[in-house]
């Protein structure tokens, strides 16, 4: 914040604090020249107006949050860029990655400083920390069964998963469904796990990285169309093929099924994760694809990693 809009701030807050209590003690006293009680000569539809001062308990009110804003702006930050005594924050602002922010509260627990967020934390963690730990130590094919755990796991789902995969966990374009059972890497308990825990990064280079013209993008897209079992050309498909065996087998194997320790896709499922039309598919085969999921486990931690390993798996295994 600048200093303009600092000293802003701290004389606009100022000015709003002394007009208050300028009000206050304006509307205690008479000075209307009628005695208290009196009529004001006023009235409207049968109701008259009186010359009754503020009641005294209603004053009192008044002066008591007057004191408390003003003891309340000297210990907490809201004057422009004054601290506040209590050198309180509601988190760490300025920091960019994981490792600064963990630096951040190491320094703000030496300095004894109050980051809000960094309390909130500690609190959860020594609350709900011996929880995940018994989760944690429950093999996932237990852990499967366990509605409490899954429901725990759910929720982690929606607060750090959903943004990509959608809070029905069916994805979107370029981001898997994971309910529908297809699965890049494996949809293993312990695969599904290793892939939140250390992330994903797949490539596929423009053209796999071979010797393929675009005048046989239309042909090859076509042959796909047909591994998905869908209606196709089946003339252009077999112009295709050619193509895909140019190397394409390579990676997606002579009968298209994939290859899940390559992470690459299996084209007979009919599952597209940048679109099956065949315009799509020529686009993905021309530019190349290239999909990141980043680790987990430093974020949450190995044992919330285990829980919602468990609630992923069992979207597309009821």
């Amino acid at each position: 914040m600048t200093n303009f809009w600092s000293i802003w701030i701290i004389v606009l807050s100022s000015v709003v604090i002394i007009g208050c209590i300028f009000l206050l003690r304006a509307c205690s006293k008479n000075d209307t020249g009628v005695e208290e009680g009196k009529s004001m000569g006023h009235s409207f539809d049968g109701i008259e107006e009186l010359n009754n001062p503020l009641p005294k308990w209603w004053s009192y009110m008044f002066y008591i949050t007057i004191v408390f804003s003003v003891i309340y702006l000297a210990l907490y930050p809201g004057m422009g860029s004054f601290k506040g005594l209590l050198g309180w924050t509601s988190s760490n602002q300025s920091v960019r990655t994981l490792e600064e922010s963990k630096t951040a509260v190491q320094d703000a627990l030496k300095e004894g400083r109050w980051v809000q967020y960094d309390q909130e934390v500690i609190h959860a963690d020594e609350k709900f920390g011996p929880i995940f730990k018994a989760y944690a130590d429950t093999p996932l094919e237990e852990l499967v069964n366990n509605k409490e755990a899954l429901k725990v796991g759910g929720r982690l789902f929606l607060q750090n998963c959903a943004m990509c995969h959608g809070s029905d966990a069916r994805g979107s374009k370029g981001f898997p469904n994971l309910t529908d059972g297809a699965w890049l890497y494996g949809g293993e308990l312990e695969t599904i796990k290793t892939s939140i825990m250390n992330g994903r990064h797949g490539m596929m280079p423009p053209k796999g990285g071979l010797p393929i013209e675009d005048s046989e993008l239309p042909g090859l897209a076509e042959y796909v169309v047909k591994l998905s079992g869908r209606e196709h050309d089946a003339a252009l498909a077999a112009q295709g093929q050619g193509s895909f065996m140019k190397g394409c087998f390579a990676c997606h194997g002579m009968d298209g099924t994939g290859n899940k320790f390559m992470g690459a896709p299996n084209l007979t499922d009919n599952a597209w994760l940048y679109g099956g039309s065949r315009g799509a598919i020529q686009q993905s085969i021309k530019n190349g694809r290239s999909g990141v999921m980043p680790a987990w486990k430093d974020v949450l931690g190995e044992e919330k990693v285990h829980v919602i390993s468990a609630y992923v798996y069992s979207l597309s295994n009821k």
